[in-house]
């Protein structure tokens, strides 16, 4: 719980990426309007498969942005693109979480490998732990999205949110 009081998050679920990337790019782009700066926003994807798809939600907005790797941190005049695995110890002003879909989140491939119960309850721990730490990035604004269907995991956010 942030001791910061913003505008509560909004979540959706598009029918396609086309539609989630412009929704975020126009998220992306009221934030810049109202003062944000490049560097002060994060987009976060569930692996490296999906940072196209926020690369080009972040160029709907107008802005350029730069990935975020072990070795690059983020940079001045560019929006910050990165996993949730990079987003821990990350801080930004507005944070857009992405890709948010059924197989995505929680990862189909890690829930596939498991050889037995007490594995999978710790695969969705995980997966729903790195879900908490993107959202927790974001000071003042948090927008999480996907593509139908959802991820279960947004259930996690109850009603009420856009």
């Amino acid at each position: 719980m942030s001791v910061f009081n913003g505008p509560p998050p909004t979540m959706s679920v598009f029918d396609d990426e086309t539609k989630e990337q412009a929704a975020v790019g126009k998220w992306i782009g009221d934030r810049l309007k109202a003062g944000v700066q490049p560097h002060e926003i994060g987009v976060f994807v569930r692996t490296d498969d999906q940072l196209d798809r926020a690369e080009a939600a972040v160029k709907a907005a107008g802005a350029s942005s730069v990935r975020l790797s072990e070795e690059v941190a983020s940079a001045i005049g560019n929006v910050s693109v990165g996993s949730m695995h990079l987003a821990k110890g990350l801080e930004f002003r507005a944070v857009a979480v992405m890709a948010c879909d059924d197989e995505i989140l929680p990862l189909q491939a890690r829930i596939e490998d498991v050889a037995d119960a007490s594995d999978l309850e710790e695969v969705y721990n995980t997966e729903r732990h790195l879900l908490y730490v993107a959202c927790t990035r974001g000071r003042d604004f948090l927008s999480v999205t996907g593509v139908s269907p959802g991820s279960e995991f947004l259930d996690d956010f109850g009603k009420g949110h856009a």
